[in-house]
């Protein structure tokens, strides 16, 4: 962009920026005690496997609906992508993943750290206003492994430190697992290292190094137990605490303990899920009885919808659970199962119980709210596809806080939300759905999709052509937050690579 334009554009963020707590709901005169804050982040769970989304859901979740029905139920929430990776890194940093050099997909066990250790995240936001930061379970945003060998399944020194992980973003602790359950290295990672040597070879979906008494088995219970112990621990401390539990269920290798097996009655699918919702008990548990549930935010959701690969082996939905519920879609696509996700918020002190929310609201939110929650501004270059939700939360405001909202599929493809409208720059699932992108375009279907989904929330009826108008402002709209990077008011930022907005994927990947 030329001088001129660069100096228009920078004028007009500086105004934006003066008004940007307004625009985001913050008001600073306003004295509010800082709450310990738990976010709760499943693996793969759908909108339908909640029992408090899903009325007719053949799965069991009290504890999970507990935090729903002693706060609030947002019915209208989506990760910023439909596959984990780039969804944890719009949690973690309040910007979307696509803006980064993750063009689409996810990273695996071995792959290199995706946040730039520069790069202001939550995690660094709380320890610098005075909290303690762990974060407990699935990692899955690259390690800097000491890689001595390159290739599919690298050879590494996992004696030596690790490199780009939590520690050097922001959290004073971690435990957990590099990336999904059923990526290599199997093996439990304390803080920079690894906490045993994997002198075995193990598989679970993918076959790889692992540590001889690592089973998927006890992943989830292991460290369940790790954040009860943070919990009973920070709580008899004088300073708030931010723990990021991020659980690796109910994500394949489907694998519930003896204690869940047979108890569902939904396969053993529906029994991990019950063994999910059961970890979410423990963790309330310990927050009652160290007495800080009014004083604590918790936050359940999930990273993006369900993974139909689940159905092939563990088919719920012939037994009449639908862990998409009624939208069209799952893990992986563009359309709204594969992103539309649950979403619980439970903080007494200002959460009124039972109470609902139906506004659009995207997982890449957390940072703004946090930093509305604790008046204390964001930097220009931080949290640019963030927005305080703090006023839906206390009930202050219920207009719409986003402008729009977008979303992401595996294979790179984008959608934009803005009220009723929904429009995909894709013919296809943009996923693992049919019709795939390749099979939509040989089918000669229309190279976008434009949804009413007050009328249509099943996405059945493509109206791009009665409506070209939206599909012109919405796409003009998309190509803004593209080149001002960022969908927040404020100082223009500058993307990590090149951002190709028609992203046409031709084979099955």
């Amino acid at each position: 962009m030329n001088a001129f334009i660069r100096l228009q554009r920078t004028a007009t963020a500086l105004f934006l920026l003066l008004a940007v707590t307004v625009v985001q709901g913050q008001k600073p005169h306003q004295a509010v005690t800082a709450p310990n804050i738990i976010y709760i982040l499943t693996d793969d769970l759908g909108i339908g496997d909640v029992k408090l989304y899903n009325a007719n859901g053949r799965i069991a979740t009290p504890n999970i609906d507990r935090i729903g029905q002693e706060g609030m139920r947002f019915d209208d929430v989506h990760a910023s992508s439909a596959v984990c990776t780039p969804s944890r890194y719009s949690i973690v940093t309040g910007r979307y993943a696509w803006r980064s050099r993750l063009a689409k997909g996810v990273i695996d066990g071995y792959g290199k750290p995706l946040i730039d250790p520069s790069r202001l995240t939550v995690a660094r936001f709380l320890q610098q206003n005075g909290y303690a930061t762990a974060c407990i379970g699935k990692w899955h945003l690259g390690l800097g492994w000491k890689v001595t060998k390159p290739g599919k399944i690298p050879e590494v020194d996992y004696s030596s430190r690790i490199t780009g992980g939590p520690n050097a973003l922001g959290f004073d602790y971690f435990y957990g697992i590099a990336a999904s359950l059923d990526m290599p290295p199997f093996v439990f990672i304390e803080n920079d290292h690894t906490v045993s040597l994997p002198t075995a070879k193990k598989k679970w979906v993918r076959e790889g190094p692992a540590a001889a008494d690592f089973e998927a088995v006890d992943c989830l219970p292991t460290l369940t137990s790790k954040a009860v112990t943070y919990i009973h621990e920070r709580s008899r401390e004088q300073r708030p605490f931010f723990l990021y539990f991020t659980m690796p269920s109910p994500h394949t290798p489907v694998v519930p303990s003896d204690a869940f097996k047979g108890k569902s009655g939904v396969t053993e699918y529906g029994d991990y899920v019950m063994e999910t919702d059961w970890a979410v008990g423990e963790l309330l548990k310990a927050v009652d009885a160290e007495k800080i549930a009014d004083k604590t935010l918790i936050v359940f959701t999930s990273d993006n919808g369900f993974a139909p690969y689940v159905l092939n082996t563990w088919n719920v939905e012939a037994q009449g659970h639908y862990p998409s519920l009624h939208y069209r879609g799952y893990k992986a696509d563009i359309w709204e199962g594969g992103h539309r996700i649950p979403f619980l918020v439970k903080w007494p002190q200002k959460v009124s119980a039972g109470s609902t929310c139906n506004r659009t609201v995207c997982l890449s939110d957390f940072m703004a709210t946090v930093a509305g929650i604790l008046h204390k501004p964001l930097p220009a270059a931080a949290a640019e596809d963030s927005y305080n939700m703090l006023p839906y939360l206390t009930g202050q405001s219920s207009r719409e806080i986003r402008e729009a909202t977008v979303h992401h599929s595996i294979d790179g493809n984008f959608a934009i939300r803005q009220g009723k409208w929904k429009l995909e720059l894709c013919p296809g699932s943009g996923g693992w759905a049919k019709p795939r992108n390749a099979e939509a375009f040989k089918l000669g279907l229309p190279l976008v999709q434009l949804y009413d989904l007050e009328a249509d929330i099943r996405e059945q009826h493509n109206v791009q052509a009665e409506h070209p108008d939206v599909v012109k402002r919405l796409t003009a709209l998309l190509q803004q937050y593209v080149d001002n990077g960022r969908s927040t008011p404020g100082i223009p930022q500058e993307n990590d690579a090149p951002v190709d907005l028609w992203k046409k994927v031709y084979a099955n990947e």
